[in-house]
């Protein structure tokens, strides 16, 4: 897939996440997520932060933070939450159109978008679908490479293998699942990991701790 195949599956996946946002009441902006510490609105942040700093400004604030990445994220983040969840809508919906992603990755953004789309729907009973094309690329780029986390040494010495999906990589136990649960479990989501069988199921879900 080339890049400007991957901004078309990012534009849509975030306008999926408009679609879900735009119908939340105020409340559930302060709702909990799959990310430890952050509400809907952090997480809204993080992606407005993640689609609004090219590489230099991502650098500069890295070596700010004293390259640790929770007080990179922090820093970012704080410039996008605004006063309330209608700025913090408001600054997401003009990182949408733009394309700038971190590190200049648009693989890394769209599994940014994809995965932080779910760590606000599943907690929330919220319908976000993702594509099958969105899926599967996010997929094959976290068993690939370790980029925003840790997902292809998550999996090393394990077969993956989508029940969905003619996905399947890797060798060693199997983990057999959804392809979207096999992508939120490299992702570092145990959340996924109880819908996951097979003989390598439970080393994976003892790696993500």
């Amino acid at each position: 897939m080339d890049d400007a195949a991957r901004w078309r599956l990012i534009d849509e996946e975030r306008q999926r996440l408009d679609n879900v946002l735009a119908a939340l009441q105020p409340g559930q902006w302060e709702l909990p997520t799959l990310c430890e510490d952050w509400d809907v609105r952090h997480v809204v942040a993080h992606l407005s932060a993640a689609g609004s700093t090219a590489t230099p400004g991502w650098l500069v604030n890295m070596a700010r933070s004293g390259f640790n990445t929770d007080r990179h994220n922090t820093r970012l983040l704080a410039g996008q939450l605004g006063r309330d969840f209608s700025e913090t809508l408001a600054r997401y919906r003009l990182a949408r159109t733009r394309r700038i992603a971190p590190l200049g990755s648009s693989q890394g953004l769209l599994g940014e978008v994809l995965v932080h789309g779910q760590d606000i729907a599943r907690p929330n009973n919220l319908a976000l679908e993702p594509s099958a094309p969105a899926v599967r690329e996010v997929a094959e780029f976290f068993a690939a490479k370790d980029f925003a986390v840790n997902s292809k040494g998550l999996v090393k010495g394990l077969a993956l293998v989508a029940l969905d999906n003619d996905f399947a990589t890797g060798a060693g136990p199997e983990v057999r699942g959804s392809l979207l649960d096999l992508v939120m479990a490299m992702a570092g989501r145990r959340e996924a990991c109880p819908r996951l069988e097979g003989d390598g199921a439970a080393a994976l879900a003892a790696r993500i701790g």
